[in-house]
């Protein structure tokens, strides 16, 4: 009985992690990317692209023939500007303007380009917002929003004196072969961020931490119960005795010399210790997938 309270507490806190995670939507998978893709060189991303598709991370600076400039006169290379509108929890964007020039990311003498075509959801940039009312902008909003309706403007852009962190799939763009960009592919986003991954990680929490929190100590505590159900579930199978002693002492015929009137043990069934080992190594592995799939882990 207490090996399934125990699994059935550690998959019910598995599931609460997973759920809290999924309440971030595009940006929980964005920050699985982030966390999990291997970093390589730009030289080696380039190698990559003769057919051999692999997601991976590139990171360099940020350079580009043309530029456009913000009020602060800022070069910019990609702005976009969002009118968005309060639902719920989240926010519904209704109108979207953007300004995008090519631009590539370049490491010592080793250039790749970006595919700004596919650049979307993956966009992790510090963001300047201005809140107000649907009253405030009502050319901007669809006609049957409420006046008092909270919106948002959200800018988020992308400077050429910047740093990145790029990932994607390198590929030849189909439109020149010669040249060689990052862009999504194997079912998943091209991500670029001018921050450091932790920065990167707040930014798609939104600056919150409860939530975060919430999601590691459900995901680590239900891990935990997890391989302890299933550790006790093999040993009882193994026992018989579900772990537990015996109100009376028996005695077992044939026991071993060495120990008053009890069986042999562990020390006088080498098979039984072996088994044990090789238990808990398989629940050590189960445990391991389980995370690696909740968290996003590391693939080719």
């Amino acid at each position: 009985m207490i090996p399934l309270v125990l699994i059935g507490g550690g998959l019910a806190a598995l599931a609460v992690g997973v759920v809290v995670l999924r309440r971030f939507g595009p940006r929980y998978r964005v920050g699985r990317l982030l966390a999990a893709t291997p970093v390589v060189s730009i030289a080696e991303a380039r190698s990559l692209a003769d057919g051999s598709a692999r997601y991976v991370a590139v990171a360099g600076r940020i350079d580009a023939e043309e530029t456009f400039e913000d009020d602060a006169h800022t070069p910019l290379v990609f702005r976009r500007a969002r009118i968005q509108v309060a639902d719920g929890r989240d926010w519904r964007t209704v109108d979207e303007h953007r300004e995008v020039l090519a631009f590539e990311v370049n490491e010592g003498l080793d250039t790749i380009a970006i595919d700004t075509d596919a650049l979307d959801t993956g966009l992790v940039v510090v963001p300047r917002e201005s809140v107000g009312r649907a009253a405030d902008i009502p050319d901007r909003v669809p006609a049957d929003t409420p006046p008092d309706q909270r919106v948002r403007l959200r800018v988020e852009q992308v400077s050429a004196v910047e740093h990145a962190i790029v990932l994607g799939v390198p590929s030849a763009d189909p439109a020149d072969p010669a040249l060689i960009r990052m862009t999504a592919g194997l079912g998943r986003p091209l991500i670029v961020t001018t921050l450091e991954r932790p920065e990167a990680m707040r930014v798609l929490a939104g600056g919150g931490r409860r939530e975060p929190l919430v999601a590691a100590l459900a995901l680590g505590g239900g891990l935990v119960l997890l391989s302890l159900g299933l550790l006790w579930g093999l040993l009882a199978a193994w026992t018989g005795t579900a772990l537990a002693a015996s109100p009376s002492p028996t005695a077992a015929s044939g026991g071993d010399p060495r120990s008053s009137g009890q069986g042999p043990g562990l020390v006088g069934d080498p098979l039984m210790a072996i088994a044990i080992v090789i238990g808990v190594g398989l629940i050590a592995v189960l445990v391991t997938t389980v995370y690696v799939r909740l968290t996003g882990g590391r693939r080719a």
